[in-house]
């Protein structure tokens, strides 16, 4: 689905690309695979590929050493000094406990100090830091060719400045000593006890707060396997995206479940989503901070930059990664994508034993997105054979009461997954029923056992110690078993987004610019560092990427103004122009659907007046050509504390602000997000034409877009802040034009 910068243009677009100065070649590449070295550079100088972090002896070490390591009862080492024992002899690792002061610990022989490490007979690739200051040890962890440390202190960047510069300090080390860091502020969940007696694809967990990963580490308890759990702290080295790359790349993982409290690098994220978007490998995450308050004690918590929500959420949208908001959601979404197979269809289908059940569960799927499509005339008459005919079987299918005596219960779900519109069946069960719903239960996980399409159950009672939902359901890895009618909703919504997503995916870093523009050449000429452009200059930088502008002269005189009016034809719109104005209309300082030249002239006196009260210089006056009969978009580009430049678009004019009917996306992006943008617009169906007007060129609006995306991209953050509004859209085939301007430099 995602294309490249350019990639997918249209025959028209990329005439119109070429015609801008943007080179072809730059914008339309092969996106077959991604092949250029880690080193590569988009044209704002971000990287376009990062390397796959080598963490398998982080997870699995030959050998561990506990530095700090105690076996006196009541001490906090102790617990977890005897804890790590117990995880190492179940991976099969050595354990050398690190203590100045003791020859043993546990019975386990200890090593004086960290640098006598590097002359065991063989090679320790994991230090655990049981200390309060891990600094000092880094640097000998290194030159004992420790590869990777894992340090529990707090006080660091989740107290203050203070705290931020000394884990900068360790972050420094640790880089300078090759030493991958784990932490700080982290805890023991990398060292679990994991089921090892659970089978199919496992579930990859990363967390900032591990206790906030407790929910999905215990759906082994249902039958669900986990293979890894990467608890990361304050991120000062690794990071998620670190995780999320090395995990994707694993065979037995098939879905990635994340608890976020904020982003350390926005495109290094980026780039790991995309990575698992490639491979098709789902990655859920809950991210925190979605408002104020939350983002105040994420930033206590971890320290870490939240990023703009609106921004953090398109982002994820672009690279699929699927965005839940609790943490049985987090659960219950993971554990559907690891184990689910490809849908064969997006038709689904719910079938009840009461009528009120089935219509509850249909309005709720409809309204999140779901297609219950209507089952064939044929196969309604064939589930007739077993259903009374006074009951509905088009979709929902009610069956009245499953039947318990015999063998039409089964004969009903296989006729259900027989058809072809249909990809997934949901079995909504309100409460236990007995022997109806145990009956139904081993229906259920029979027919789920004999097809390649999913079946799911939501097993209503809040009891849930029934030996139909304990034994039958859940003792089966082919059933998708739910305890709500809404997490059900949103796993089959996202488990059928994620592999449309993924089956038309195409990476936008594969064919981002690497190589300026001409326009990008002309339109540094045009920058002023740390000033606003007037209307005139901003409208040359538009110029610059092709954007269209209104016919229009800058002038400096009456008589000027009334030559550029006939010059440029009546009706004409005329307005003051200067790096200090961004609301003329509210200064009284435009004036539109001028006709004469008399009017020309007295306007001019006016506007330089209103300018000279209001002690504003102007560089001019614009005489502008009258565009109208169009819909009025707003396109801008801002920069992101977290991602960088960003894009939006939305409806536009004076009611920009009081609408905020607005889309937004991070570059590098291809036309179809571009058009998923307006997709997004609650106003799009103005784009469409309305009360039988003609719709409107859709098509000039994206090639604007992606022109933006080129300037923020070429221009980086010395464009701090862009804003075409309006950008005026002319009916199909006639273009789009931008009216006004505003363009703020770094």
């Amino acid at each position: 689905m995602l294309g490249s910068t350019h990639g997918t243009l249209t025959s028209g677009l990329r005439a119109r690309v070429v015609a801008c100065g943007v080179d072809p070649r730059d914008a339309v590449r092969d996106a077959v695979s991604a092949t250029a070295s880690d080193g590569d550079l988009d044209v704002s100088g971000r990287p376009l590929y990062a390397p796959v972090p080598d963490l398998d002896r982080l997870f699995r070490p030959r050998a561990v050493a506990v530095v700090g390591a105690s076996d006196q009862e009541g001490r906090p080492g102790a617990g977890i000094t005897r804890r790590l024992i117990g995880w190492a002899e179940r991976v099969g690792a050595r354990v050398h406990p690190v203590h100045p002061g003791r020859e043993r610990v546990y019975g386990l022989r200890c090593v004086g100090s960290v640098g006598e490490l590097g002359e065991l007979p063989e090679p320790v690739d994991l230090a655990v830091l049981l200390v309060r200051d891990p600094l000092p040890l880094v640097g000998e962890l290194g030159e004992a060719g420790i590869g990777f440390a894992v340090a529990f202190a707090s006080g660091y960047a989740e107290t203050g400045a203070e705290g931020a510069r000394a884990q900068e300090r360790l972050a420094e080390e640790a880089r300078r000593a090759g030493v991958r860091l784990l932490g700080p502020n982290t805890n023991l969940n990398a060292f679990e006890a994991f089921r090892e007696d659970l089978p199919g694809p496992a579930i990859a967990l990363i967390t900032q707060s591990g206790h906030q990963g407790r929910p999905v580490f215990t759906l082994q308890e249902l039958g669900v396997r986990l293979s890894h759990w990467a608890p990361t702290g304050n991120e000062a080295d690794l990071e998620t995206a670190d995780f999320i790359s090395y995990f994707c790349e694993r065979p037995e993982v098939g879905a990635i479940a994340c608890y976020v409290e904020g982003l350390k690098d926005g495109r290094a994220f980026l780039l790991a989503a995309d990575r698992a978007a490639r491979r098709g490998v789902p990655v859920v995450a809950v991210k925190v901070g979605r408002t104020e308050a939350g983002a105040r004690t994420v930033a206590s918590h971890t320290g870490k930059l939240t990023g703009a929500d609106r921004v953090v959420d398109a982002a994820m949208r672009q690279y699929g990664v699927i965005r839940v908001d609790g943490l049985d959601e987090l659960q219950d979404t993971s554990a559907l994508l690891a184990r689910a197979r490809e849908p064969v269809a997006d038709g689904v289908v719910v079938y009840s034993i009461s009528g009120g059940t089935g219509a509850h569960f249909a309005d709720l799927a409809t309204a999140a997105g779901l297609r219950l499509p209507t089952l064939s005339p044929a196969r309604q008459r064939e589930l007739h054979q077993w259903i009374p005919e006074y009951l509905s079987v088009a979709n929902p299918v009610d069956n009245g009461g499953h039947p318990v005596g015999d063998w039409r219960g089964r004969k009903i779900i296989d006729s259900i997954l027989a058809d072809p519109a249909v990809g997934v069946l949901i079995c909504p069960i309100t409460g236990p029923f007995p022997p109806l719903s145990d009956r139904l239960a081993k229906d259920l996980v029979a027919a789920a056992e004999a097809t390649e399409k999913l079946v799911c159950v939501v097993w209503g009672s809040p009891v849930g110690t029934e030996a139909a939902y304990r034994q039958t359901l859940l003792g089966s890895s082919r059933v998708a078993t739910f305890r709500t009618f809404g997490n059900c909703i949103t796993a089959v919504r996202a488990h059928l987004d994620h592999h449309r997503f993924t089956s038309g995916y195409r990476s936008p870093f594969d064919e981002a610019p690497r190589v300026p523009s001409p326009s990008a050449r002309k339109a540094r000429e045009l920058l002023s560092p740390g000033r606003r452009l007037s209307e005139h200059a901003a409208k040359q930088l538009l110029r610059a990427y092709g954007i269209r502008v209104p016919r229009e002269q800058l002038v400096t005189s009456a008589a000027a103004a009334v030559r550029a009016a006939a010059l440029i034809g009546y009706p004409v719109v005329m307005k003051a122009s200067g790096d200090r104005l961004a609301h003329k209309s509210e200064l009284g300082l435009v004036a539109v659907g001028l006709t004469s030249a008399s009017q020309v002239r007295e306007v001019y006196r006016e506007l330089t007046e209103i300018a000279r009260l209001e002690d504003i210089e102007l560089d001019g006056v614009l005489v502008c050509q009258l565009v109208d009969r169009g819909v009025e978009m707003v396109v801008g580009v801002s920069q992101d504390a977290l991602f960088g430049p960003t894009v939006t678009v939305g409806l536009g004019g004076v009611l920009v602000e009081v609408l905020q009917d607005t889309a937004v996306r991070v570059p590098p992006f291809g036309e179809d997000q571009a058009r998923a943008m307006l997709g997004e617009l609650r106003g799009r169906a103005l784009l469409e034409g309305v009360r039988g007007g003609p719709p409107m060129d859709v098509d000039a609006l994206v090639e604007v877009v992606l022109r933006v995306q080129r300037m923020a991209l070429e221009l980086g953050d010395g464009l701090a802040e862009l804003e075409i509004n309006p950008l005026v859209v002319l009916e199909r085939g006639q273009g789009a034009v931008a009216l006004d301007a505003l363009a703020v430099c770094r």
